[in-house]
Protein backbone atom coordinates (compact mmCIF):
# COMPACT_ATOMS: atom_id res chain seq x y z
CA UNK A 1 0.00 0.00 0.00
CA UNK A 2 2.88 2.66 0.59
CA UNK A 3 5.59 3.90 -1.46
CA UNK A 4 7.18 6.09 1.08
CA UNK A 5 7.90 6.98 4.77
CA UNK A 6 7.43 10.73 5.45
CA UNK A 7 9.88 11.98 8.15
CA UNK A 8 9.68 14.93 10.34
CA UNK A 9 11.83 16.73 12.75
CA UNK A 10 11.48 20.00 14.71
CA UNK A 11 14.56 21.26 16.65
CA UNK A 12 16.71 20.58 13.89
CA UNK A 13 14.57 22.86 11.93
CA UNK A 14 15.01 25.74 14.27
CA UNK A 15 18.74 25.63 13.95
CA UNK A 16 20.33 28.12 12.13
CA UNK A 17 23.28 28.63 9.34
CA UNK A 18 24.31 25.13 10.56
CA UNK A 19 20.80 23.14 10.39
CA UNK A 20 22.71 21.50 7.05
CA UNK A 21 24.95 19.80 9.35
CA UNK A 22 22.22 18.64 11.33
CA UNK A 23 20.52 17.27 9.02
CA UNK A 24 23.21 15.37 6.70
CA UNK A 25 23.93 14.33 10.39
CA UNK A 26 19.99 12.44 10.38
CA UNK A 27 20.43 10.98 7.17
CA UNK A 28 23.88 9.30 8.03
CA UNK A 29 22.47 7.96 11.01
CA UNK A 30 19.16 6.37 9.27
CA UNK A 31 22.06 5.20 6.68
CA UNK A 32 23.52 3.29 9.55
CA UNK A 33 20.90 1.97 11.02
CA UNK A 34 19.19 0.62 7.76
CA UNK A 35 22.15 -0.96 6.62
CA UNK A 36 21.55 -4.74 6.09
CA UNK A 37 18.14 -4.23 7.29
CA UNK A 38 15.57 -2.61 4.70
CA UNK A 39 16.88 -1.63 0.92
CA UNK A 40 15.61 1.97 0.31
CA UNK A 41 16.93 5.48 -0.67
CA UNK A 42 16.92 8.42 1.93
CA UNK A 43 16.05 12.21 0.32
CA UNK A 44 15.23 15.50 2.20
CA UNK A 45 13.47 17.93 0.63
CA UNK A 46 12.94 21.11 2.41
CA UNK A 47 11.90 20.51 6.37
CA UNK A 48 11.23 16.80 5.49
CA UNK A 49 13.19 13.30 4.79
CA UNK A 50 11.58 10.62 2.45
CA UNK A 51 12.04 7.16 2.33
CA UNK A 52 11.51 5.11 -0.38
CA UNK A 53 11.75 1.54 -1.54
CA UNK A 54 14.89 0.83 -3.52
CA UNK A 55 15.34 1.25 -7.11
CA UNK A 56 13.20 -1.52 -8.89
CA UNK A 57 10.53 -2.10 -5.59
CA UNK A 58 6.75 -0.38 -5.84
CA UNK A 59 5.82 -0.64 -2.66
CA UNK A 60 7.84 -1.57 1.07
CA UNK A 61 6.48 -4.97 2.08
CA UNK A 62 4.53 -5.39 5.29
CA UNK A 63 7.68 -6.94 6.82
CA UNK A 64 9.72 -4.21 5.79
CA UNK A 65 7.16 -1.08 6.59
CA UNK A 66 7.62 -3.04 10.73
CA UNK A 67 11.05 -2.66 10.40
CA UNK A 68 11.44 0.51 8.91
CA UNK A 69 8.85 1.69 12.07
CA UNK A 70 11.32 -0.04 15.01
CA UNK A 71 14.73 1.46 13.62
CA UNK A 72 12.84 5.49 13.14
CA UNK A 73 11.41 5.16 16.14
CA UNK A 74 14.61 4.57 17.88
CA UNK A 75 16.47 7.36 15.25
CA UNK A 76 17.12 10.58 17.37
CA UNK A 77 16.13 13.67 15.13
CA UNK A 78 12.99 12.29 14.19
CA UNK A 79 9.76 13.99 16.22
CA UNK A 80 7.23 11.74 13.91
CA UNK A 81 7.16 9.59 10.60
CA UNK A 82 3.97 8.09 8.74
CA UNK A 83 3.65 5.17 6.01
CA UNK A 84 2.86 7.10 3.10
CA UNK A 85 1.67 6.42 -0.64
CA UNK A 86 3.08 9.35 -3.15
CA UNK A 87 1.64 10.26 -6.08
CA UNK A 88 1.95 13.35 -8.83
CA UNK A 89 0.60 16.74 -7.36
CA UNK A 90 -2.66 16.11 -9.30
CA UNK A 91 -5.95 16.37 -7.78
CA UNK A 92 -7.92 13.34 -9.24
CA UNK A 93 -4.23 11.34 -8.89
CA UNK A 94 -4.41 12.40 -5.12
CA UNK A 95 -8.28 11.38 -5.25
CA UNK A 96 -7.71 7.89 -6.50
CA UNK A 97 -4.89 7.16 -3.87
CA UNK A 98 -6.91 8.49 -1.26
CA UNK A 99 -9.57 5.97 -1.95
CA UNK A 100 -7.63 3.49 -2.39
CA UNK A 101 -5.67 4.23 0.66
CA UNK A 102 -8.47 4.83 3.09
CA UNK A 103 -10.69 1.73 2.06
CA UNK A 104 -8.88 -0.80 3.83
CA UNK A 105 -8.74 0.97 6.61
CA UNK A 106 -12.03 2.69 7.19
CA UNK A 107 -13.79 -0.67 6.10
CA UNK A 108 -11.98 -2.57 8.78
CA UNK A 109 -12.59 0.12 11.15
CA UNK A 110 -16.46 -0.27 10.32
CA UNK A 111 -16.52 -3.88 10.73
CA UNK A 112 -15.72 -3.71 14.46
CA UNK A 113 -17.66 -0.54 15.53
CA UNK A 114 -21.03 0.92 14.83
CA UNK A 115 -20.37 4.14 13.57
CA UNK A 116 -16.79 5.40 13.10
CA UNK A 117 -15.40 9.05 13.01
CA UNK A 118 -12.72 10.67 10.84
CA UNK A 119 -11.55 13.62 9.62
CA UNK A 120 -8.88 15.11 6.45
CA UNK A 121 -5.99 17.00 7.14
CA UNK A 122 -4.28 18.77 3.89
CA UNK A 123 -1.35 20.83 3.89
CA UNK A 124 -0.36 22.88 0.54
CA UNK A 125 2.92 23.70 0.34
CA UNK A 126 3.14 24.26 -3.41
CA UNK A 127 0.81 27.34 -3.63
CA UNK A 128 0.41 27.11 -7.14
CA UNK A 129 -1.58 24.43 -6.47
CA UNK A 130 -5.20 25.21 -8.21
CA UNK A 131 -6.91 23.95 -4.83
CA UNK A 132 -6.90 25.19 -1.26
CA UNK A 133 -6.26 23.38 1.73
CA UNK A 134 -9.51 23.38 2.37
CA UNK A 135 -11.05 22.23 -0.80
CA UNK A 136 -8.18 19.11 -0.86
CA UNK A 137 -10.25 18.29 3.03
CA UNK A 138 -13.48 18.19 1.52
CA UNK A 139 -13.07 16.59 -1.72
CA UNK A 140 -11.12 14.03 -0.24
CA UNK A 141 -13.82 13.69 2.20
CA UNK A 142 -16.40 12.90 -0.17
CA UNK A 143 -14.01 10.50 -1.69
CA UNK A 144 -13.99 8.52 1.87
CA UNK A 145 -17.49 8.64 2.21
CA UNK A 146 -18.02 7.28 -1.15
CA UNK A 147 -15.40 4.10 -0.97
CA UNK A 148 -17.05 2.71 2.19
CA UNK A 149 -20.49 3.14 4.60
CA UNK A 150 -21.05 6.58 4.40
CA UNK A 151 -23.80 6.37 6.87
CA UNK A 152 -21.72 5.11 9.28
CA UNK A 153 -19.12 7.58 9.24
CA UNK A 154 -18.85 10.52 11.93
CA UNK A 155 -17.10 13.92 11.00
CA UNK A 156 -14.90 14.83 14.13
CA UNK A 157 -12.29 17.34 14.09
CA UNK A 158 -10.81 16.82 17.21
CA UNK A 159 -10.50 13.05 18.45
CA UNK A 160 -11.68 11.16 15.32
CA UNK A 161 -11.00 7.29 15.30
CA UNK A 162 -9.46 7.65 11.98
CA UNK A 163 -7.26 10.85 10.05
CA UNK A 164 -6.05 10.91 6.82
CA UNK A 165 -3.51 13.35 6.29
CA UNK A 166 -2.46 14.98 2.46
CA UNK A 167 0.36 16.85 1.93
CA UNK A 168 0.75 18.13 -1.45
CA UNK A 169 4.28 19.71 -2.66
CA UNK A 170 5.58 20.83 -6.04
CA UNK A 171 7.01 17.35 -7.02
CA UNK A 172 4.49 14.76 -5.52
CA UNK A 173 1.53 14.35 -2.92
CA UNK A 174 1.35 12.60 0.02
CA UNK A 175 -1.53 10.69 1.42
CA UNK A 176 -0.75 8.94 4.82
CA UNK A 177 -3.66 7.55 7.69
CA UNK A 178 -0.81 7.47 10.22
CA UNK A 179 1.54 9.22 12.44
CA UNK A 180 4.21 7.31 14.82
CA UNK A 181 6.36 8.94 17.43
CA UNK A 182 10.25 9.78 17.27
CA UNK A 183 12.34 10.02 20.04
CA UNK A 184 13.06 13.67 19.17
CA UNK A 185 16.30 15.23 20.16
CA UNK A 186 19.53 15.51 18.32
CA UNK A 187 20.98 13.27 15.97
CA UNK A 188 23.35 11.10 17.66
CA UNK A 189 27.16 12.27 16.70
CA UNK A 190 26.44 16.04 15.91
CA UNK A 191 27.49 16.92 19.60
CA UNK A 192 30.90 14.51 19.68
CA UNK A 193 31.19 11.88 21.77
CA UNK A 194 30.81 11.02 25.62
CA UNK A 195 31.62 8.10 27.80
CA UNK A 196 29.08 6.91 30.00
CA UNK A 197 29.85 5.28 33.15
CA UNK A 198 27.38 2.46 33.01
CA UNK A 199 26.60 0.20 35.74
CA UNK A 200 23.76 -2.20 36.17
CA UNK A 201 21.21 -0.70 37.42
CA UNK A 202 18.44 1.61 35.97
CA UNK A 203 19.67 5.24 36.58
CA UNK A 204 23.02 4.66 34.20
CA UNK A 205 21.27 3.46 30.87
CA UNK A 206 19.10 6.24 31.19
CA UNK A 207 22.11 8.35 31.33
CA UNK A 208 23.18 7.30 28.16
CA UNK A 209 19.79 7.65 26.49
CA UNK A 210 19.95 11.08 27.00
CA UNK A 211 22.97 11.71 26.04
CA UNK A 212 22.25 10.30 22.99
CA UNK A 213 19.30 12.21 22.42
CA UNK A 214 21.44 15.35 22.83
CA UNK A 215 23.63 14.47 20.03
CA UNK A 216 26.29 12.70 21.68
CA UNK A 217 27.91 9.42 20.62
CA UNK A 218 28.19 7.42 23.63
CA UNK A 219 30.94 4.42 24.91
CA UNK A 220 30.21 2.97 27.86
CA UNK A 221 32.49 2.11 30.89
CA UNK A 222 31.88 0.00 33.64
CA UNK A 223 33.74 -1.52 36.71
CA UNK A 224 33.65 -5.01 37.91
CA UNK A 225 35.13 -6.46 41.11
CA UNK A 226 36.35 -10.06 39.68
CA UNK A 227 36.64 -12.72 41.66
CA UNK A 228 34.10 -10.41 43.99
CA UNK A 229 31.68 -9.73 41.76
CA UNK A 230 30.27 -13.32 39.47
CA UNK A 231 30.26 -12.86 35.53
CA UNK A 232 27.01 -12.40 35.61
CA UNK A 233 27.23 -8.87 36.38
CA UNK A 234 29.44 -8.03 33.17
CA UNK A 235 26.99 -10.10 31.08
CA UNK A 236 24.62 -7.59 32.41
CA UNK A 237 26.20 -4.90 31.59
CA UNK A 238 26.77 -6.07 28.18
CA UNK A 239 23.24 -6.65 27.46
CA UNK A 240 22.36 -3.00 28.41
CA UNK A 241 25.03 -1.61 26.20
CA UNK A 242 23.71 -3.91 23.73
CA UNK A 243 20.28 -2.56 24.03
CA UNK A 244 21.10 1.26 24.03
CA UNK A 245 23.22 0.91 20.70
CA UNK A 246 20.07 -0.54 18.93
CA UNK A 247 19.65 3.80 19.21
CA UNK A 248 23.44 4.77 17.56
CA UNK A 249 25.87 3.24 14.93
CA UNK A 250 27.13 0.92 17.95
CA UNK A 251 29.66 2.34 20.83
CA UNK A 252 32.32 0.15 22.77
CA UNK A 253 32.16 -1.43 25.80
CA UNK A 254 34.81 -1.34 28.07
CA UNK A 255 35.37 -3.03 31.23
CA UNK A 256 37.80 -2.02 34.02
CA UNK A 257 38.79 -4.63 36.90
CA UNK A 258 38.86 -1.88 39.82
CA UNK A 259 39.44 -4.81 42.87
CA UNK A 260 42.80 -4.47 42.83
CA UNK A 261 42.12 -1.07 44.44
CA UNK A 262 39.50 -1.80 46.51
CA UNK A 263 41.58 -4.10 48.17
CA UNK A 264 43.92 -1.25 49.05
CA UNK A 265 41.25 0.72 50.16
CA UNK A 266 39.77 -1.79 51.88
CA UNK A 267 42.97 -2.45 53.82
CA UNK A 268 44.32 1.22 54.36
CA UNK A 269 41.98 3.80 54.48
CA UNK A 270 38.71 4.68 56.31
CA UNK A 271 36.02 2.74 56.06
CA UNK A 272 33.50 5.08 55.96
CA UNK A 273 35.06 7.32 53.02
CA UNK A 274 35.22 4.13 50.75
CA UNK A 275 32.28 4.44 48.03
CA UNK A 276 33.66 8.46 47.54
CA UNK A 277 37.61 7.25 47.31
CA UNK A 278 36.12 4.23 44.56
CA UNK A 279 34.04 6.41 43.12
CA UNK A 280 37.00 9.07 42.56
CA UNK A 281 39.23 6.51 40.79
CA UNK A 282 36.92 5.34 38.85
CA UNK A 283 36.86 8.69 37.55
CA UNK A 284 40.53 8.62 37.05
CA UNK A 285 40.60 5.60 35.25
CA UNK A 286 37.74 7.28 32.97
CA UNK A 287 39.29 10.23 32.72
CA UNK A 288 42.01 8.25 30.96
CA UNK A 289 39.90 5.96 28.88
CA UNK A 290 38.56 9.05 27.37
CA UNK A 291 41.60 10.12 26.46
CA UNK A 292 42.16 7.42 24.31
CA UNK A 293 38.54 6.86 22.58
CA UNK A 294 38.43 10.70 21.98
CA UNK A 295 35.17 11.51 24.31
CA UNK A 296 35.07 14.89 25.31
CA UNK A 297 33.09 14.59 28.54
CA UNK A 298 32.48 11.51 30.87
CA UNK A 299 28.70 10.98 32.19
CA UNK A 300 27.62 9.21 35.07
CA UNK A 301 23.73 8.58 36.36
CA UNK A 302 24.01 9.93 39.45
CA UNK A 303 21.21 12.27 41.26
CA UNK A 304 21.46 14.62 43.66
CA UNK A 305 21.23 13.14 47.15
CA UNK A 306 19.95 9.83 45.89
CA UNK A 307 22.90 7.81 47.97
CA UNK A 308 25.61 9.41 50.58
CA UNK A 309 27.91 9.44 47.58
CA UNK A 310 25.99 11.93 45.81
CA UNK A 311 24.99 14.83 48.59
CA UNK A 312 26.23 17.93 47.31
CA UNK A 313 30.32 17.83 49.24
CA UNK A 314 30.90 14.52 48.35
CA UNK A 315 29.69 15.10 44.69
CA UNK A 316 32.40 17.92 44.81
CA UNK A 317 35.04 15.96 45.78
CA UNK A 318 34.44 13.36 43.49
CA UNK A 319 34.56 15.86 41.28
CA UNK A 320 37.66 17.04 41.64
CA UNK A 321 39.83 14.06 41.12
CA UNK A 322 39.41 15.10 37.22
CA UNK A 323 39.85 17.97 34.99
CA UNK A 324 37.57 16.68 32.25
CA UNK A 325 33.66 17.84 31.83
CA UNK A 326 31.07 15.76 33.93
CA UNK A 327 27.51 15.59 32.96
CA UNK A 328 25.10 14.80 34.74
CA UNK A 329 21.80 14.66 32.52
CA UNK A 330 19.90 12.78 35.59
CA UNK A 331 20.88 15.32 38.57
CA UNK A 332 16.88 16.23 39.09
CA UNK A 333 15.53 13.31 38.68
CA UNK A 334 13.71 11.13 40.95
CA UNK A 335 13.61 7.69 41.24
CA UNK A 336 10.47 6.87 39.51
CA UNK A 337 10.89 9.34 36.50
CA UNK A 338 13.80 6.87 35.73
CA UNK A 339 11.87 3.91 35.50
CA UNK A 340 9.40 4.94 33.39
CA UNK A 341 12.16 6.12 31.39
CA UNK A 342 13.95 2.51 31.73
CA UNK A 343 10.66 0.62 30.95
CA UNK A 344 9.88 2.87 27.86
CA UNK A 345 13.64 2.53 26.50
CA UNK A 346 13.73 -1.22 27.19
CA UNK A 347 16.58 -1.62 29.72
CA UNK A 348 14.43 -1.92 32.89
CA UNK A 349 14.05 -5.58 32.59
CA UNK A 350 17.60 -6.03 32.44
CA UNK A 351 18.28 -3.77 35.01
CA UNK A 352 16.13 -5.50 37.52
CA UNK A 353 18.30 -8.62 37.67
CA UNK A 354 20.40 -9.44 40.23
CA UNK A 355 23.59 -8.87 40.12
CA UNK A 356 26.46 -7.37 42.46
CA UNK A 357 28.16 -4.51 41.22
CA UNK A 358 31.63 -2.34 42.25
CA UNK A 359 30.27 -0.49 44.46
CA UNK A 360 28.70 -2.82 46.30
CA UNK A 361 31.71 -5.06 47.39
CA UNK A 362 33.54 -4.03 50.62
CA UNK A 363 30.60 -1.47 50.89
CA UNK A 364 31.03 0.54 54.18
CA UNK A 365 28.25 -0.40 56.53
CA UNK A 366 27.62 3.44 57.29
CA UNK A 367 29.12 5.53 53.88
CA UNK A 368 30.22 9.31 55.14
CA UNK A 369 27.72 11.78 53.57
CA UNK A 370 30.61 15.08 53.42
CA UNK A 371 33.83 13.91 53.09
CA UNK A 372 35.97 16.44 52.40
CA UNK A 373 38.58 16.69 49.45
CA UNK A 374 41.51 17.27 51.88
CA UNK A 375 40.20 14.29 53.54
CA UNK A 376 39.96 12.38 50.01
CA UNK A 377 43.17 13.16 49.10
CA UNK A 378 44.69 12.44 52.14
CA UNK A 379 43.59 8.98 52.12
CA UNK A 380 44.38 8.33 48.99
CA UNK A 381 48.03 9.08 49.92
CA UNK A 382 48.15 6.22 52.38
CA UNK A 383 48.22 3.72 49.29
CA UNK A 384 51.92 2.83 47.92
CA UNK A 385 51.89 3.75 44.12
CA UNK A 386 48.29 4.91 43.72
CA UNK A 387 49.09 6.50 40.65
CA UNK A 388 50.76 3.48 39.23
CA UNK A 389 47.76 0.93 40.11
CA UNK A 390 45.47 3.37 38.13
CA UNK A 391 47.75 2.92 35.09
CA UNK A 392 47.85 -0.53 35.48
CA UNK A 393 43.89 -1.19 36.00
CA UNK A 394 43.29 1.08 32.76
CA UNK A 395 46.02 -0.96 30.69
CA UNK A 396 44.49 -4.14 31.44
CA UNK A 397 40.79 -3.27 30.14
CA UNK A 398 38.66 -5.36 28.15
CA UNK A 399 37.19 -3.67 25.17
CA UNK A 400 34.52 -5.15 23.46
CA UNK A 401 31.39 -4.16 20.80
CA UNK A 402 28.45 -5.30 22.31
Amino acid sequence: MYNAVICRYHEIAIKGNNRREFERQLIGNMHSMMRGKVECRIRQIRGRIWIEPAAGAAFFTAAEQQTLAGILSRCFGLESFSPARLVPPDMEEIKAAAAEVARPVFAAAQAEKTRVSFRIRARRSDKEFPFRSRDIEIALAEVVAKSVDADRLDVDLDDPDLSLGCEVREEFAALFLETFRGPGGLPVGCNGKVLVLLSGGIDSPVCAYRMMKRGCAVDFLTFHSSPYTPPESEEKVRELAACLNRYQFPGTLHLCNLAPLQKQIRDLCTERDRTVLYRRAMLRIAEKIATQCGAGALATGEAVGQVASQTLRNLATINAAVRILILRPLCGSDKSELIRMAEEIGTYPISIRKAPDSCTVFAPASPATSVPESVATAEEAKIPDYDRLLDEITAAAVTCRP
